[in-house]
C-alpha cells in the first residue's frame, strides 16, 4: 500500500468535490475527506445513494457536506455552468476535485464493441471529465492549494485484450491529466496526478470479475492513504505523476 500518514486535522478549511461519491472508493473517499476536516460535495447521479454517504458523514460530526445530484452521461454545457456558478456562490472556490466516477462498459472483443457502447463509456469516462475539469478549473484557481485527482486503472497504462473502451478511455484520462498538469505548472496552484486504485472491493471491480473472490481484494478504505496525500498540504508542488494506491 501507499505509505503514508495522515493527520486528522489534515483537509481542515478545504473543499473537495468527488465525481461517483454515492458508492465504492468514491463514497469511500468522500467520507474519508470529510473525517480530515474538508467540505465535501457529493456528485452522482443517484440521490439516494448520495443522501446515505452526506448522513454517514452527519451523524459522524464532520463538516457538513453537500449532495449534488448531477448525471454525467447526460449533462449539458450549460449545467456545467450552473454547477460551477453554485459552488462559486455557496463556497466561493475549490480546493480538490476527485474524478472518481467511471462505468466499465462492456469487456469484449473491439470487434464485437458497439458503437454506441463505446461512446457511452467514452461520454462518461472523458467527455464528461473533460467538461468538468475546464469548468472548474477557475475556481481552482482561486484556492491557495489546489489539488485535481483522475483515476486511472493498469489498462489504462498498458492496454490489455478485451477492456475495449474503458481501457481507451483511461488512456485518455491519463492524458488529460499529462496535458493539464503541464499547463498548470509553475504559473498556477493547481497540480494534477493520476492514481490507479488496483483491485479493490467494489462492485464495479465483481462486475469485473466475477469469478474472483472480493475477499482476496483490500476494501476502498486500505488505499485512502494516496487520495489523502494527493488532497492535502504535503503533495504541494507534485505534479504529472501517476501514482499505484496499492
Amino acid at each position: 500500500m501507499f505509505d503514508y500518514s495522515a493527520r486528522p486535522d489534515l483537509l481542515k478549511g478545504r473543499v473537495i468535490l468527488v465525481t461517483g461519491a454515492g458508492r465504492g472508493i468514491g463514497a469511500t473517499a468522500a467520507k474519508t475527506f470529510a473525517a480530515h476536516g474538508a467540505t465535501v460535495l457529493l456528485l452522482g447521479k443517484t440521490e439516494a445513494n448520495l443522501s446515505q454517504v452526506y448522513d454517514a458523514i452527519e451523524a459522524a460530526g464532520h463538516p457538513q457536506a453537500a449532495v449534488i445530484p448531477f448525471n454525467l452521461e447526460t449533462a449539458l454545457p450549460h449545467q456545467y455552468d450552473e454547477l460551477a456558478a453554485m459552488i462559486e456562490a455557496e463556497f466561493g472556490k475549490l480546493d480538490g476535485l476527485l474524478h472518481n466516477a467511471s462505468i466499465i462498459g462492456p469487456r469484449t472483443p473491439l470487434e464485437q464493441l458497439s458503437g454506441d457502447n463505446f461512446m457511452r463509456v467514452m461520454q462518461v469516462n472523458v467527455n464528461a471529465m473533460f467538461m468538468l475539469t475546464s469548468t472548474l478549473l477557475p475556481l481552482l484557481k482561486l484556492s491557495q492549494d489546489a489539488s485535481v485527482a483522475f483515476t486511472s486503472s493498469s489498462v489504462g497504462r498498458k492496454g490489455r485484450a478485451y477492456w475495449g473502451a474503458y481501457a481507451v478511455s483511461k488512456f485518455a484520462t491519463e492524458g488529460l491529466m499529462q496535458v493539464l498538469a503541464d499547463e498548470v505548472d509553475g504559473v498556477s496552484n493547481v497540480r494534477a496526478n493520476s492514481i490507479n486504485p488496483g483491485a479493490t472491493r467494489t462492485n464495479m471491480r465483481a462486475q469485473a470479475y466475477p469469478a474472483e473472490n472480493p475477499a482476496n481484494n483490500p476494501p476502498p478504505e486500505a488505499i485512502m492513504p494516496v487520495y489523502l496525500y494527493l488532497m492535502g498540504p504535503d503533495s504541494a508542488g507534485v505534479n504529472g505523476q501517476a501514482f499505484d494506491a496499492q
